[in-house]
């Protein structure tokens, strides 16, 4: 006798169906998120490791973020190091050539020229901050604006506002260095420079049309002033050079591990698209068979027998 239909095949097919169309929306989901899962419990005995390699690469994310700050510093710091450096060069050049020439006619000019151009560099910011004022990075690091500021203030270090904070910043998840330079170490030197002239000038009067014998004398022992000064400026400079280039290299090695993490998370995450396609298209015709299976068995239901 052939049997027409059961409340066992009903649910049998309809509990298939179900199964089918879930299946069908998670593979679904898969292939729009390109996620294996939404949440950590999609990730079942990954999802410790999964907790744990992403704090460690947002911790590591944050490092590569402060060294990237802390290079922009340093580069600022540079730049601004340099200018002084250039502008205390060019000062002791003005000074050079006007002993070659015998003639002090446009000697000032450049001075002051030059020495607008150290202040410049002293007062270099960084974000909208001072970075040769330690802790005060809201107060320019000197007040000086032309020579003649140098003799008017009681001492050069008046001139600098800048107080003895030395900022720090993290190398690694180990090491922090010093980054932070000071605007009076920069600078203290390369004004009592320039004062010498300025304190000349205002002791016996302006340097015009040619040098006499004891302005020579004086220029040429004050030229040894500015190349100290100099000197000193370019050493300051390097030892920021240095700390720069372990900073950038510290961001590359930093950069390295958070971009293997991020492949290791992928690696647990990530969908593989070519075989969640495979996987959906299998799902679509599991869902089409079960739904044909339960239109045949609704075809053959008793009250179709007994009409």
């Amino acid at each position: 006798m052939t049997r027409v239909s059961t409340v066992q095949n009903y649910n049998i097919m309809t509990s298939n169906l179900m199964r089918a169309q879930i299946r069908q929306s998670e593979v679904g989901n898969q292939v729009s998120n390109q996620k294996v899962a939404a949440d950590l419990k999609g990730y079942a005995k990954n999802a410790e490791m999964l907790t744990a390699m992403r704090s460690t690469q947002a911790r590591l994310t944050g490092l590569v973020d402060q060294t990237r700050q802390v290079s922009n510093r340093l580069e600022m710091q540079d730049s601004g190091l340099g200018k002084v450096a250039d502008s205390t060069k060019s000062a002791r050049e003005a000074i050079a050539n006007a002993l070659a020439s015998g003639s002090a006619q446009t000697m000032m000019q450049q001075l002051q020229a030059a020495f607008g151009n150290v202040v410049q560099g002293l007062n270099t910011k960084a974000n909208g901050l001072y970075v040769f004022s330690g802790a005060k990075t809201d107060t320019p690091t000197t007040d000086a604006t032309t020579m003649g500021s140098l003799t008017l203030a009681p001492t050069t270090a008046s001139l600098f506002n800048n107080d003895t904070y030395i900022a720090t910043g993290r190398v690694d998840e180990q090491a922090s260095a010093n980054i932070g330079v000071l605007g009076n170490a920069v600078g203290e030197q390369v004004f009592d420079a320039f004062k010498l002239v300025q304190a000349h000038v205002d002791a016996f009067g302006p340097f015009t049309g040619k040098l006499t014998d004891t302005q020579v004398n004086f220029l040429n022992g004050v030229l040894g002033e500015f190349d100290k000064a100099y000197k000193g400026v370019v050493d300051i400079q390097g030892k920021n050079g240095v700390t720069q280039k372990r900073f950038e290299s510290a961001e590359g090695d930093l950069q390295n591990q958070v971009d293997t993490l991020a492949g290791m998370v992928g690696g647990i995450t990530d969908v593989d698209m070519a075989d969640a396609v495979t996987r959906l298209e299998s799902a679509k015709l599991a869902v089409q068979a079960s739904a044909q299976v339960f239109t045949s068995l609704q075809a053959s239901s008793l009250l179709n027998v007994l009409k």
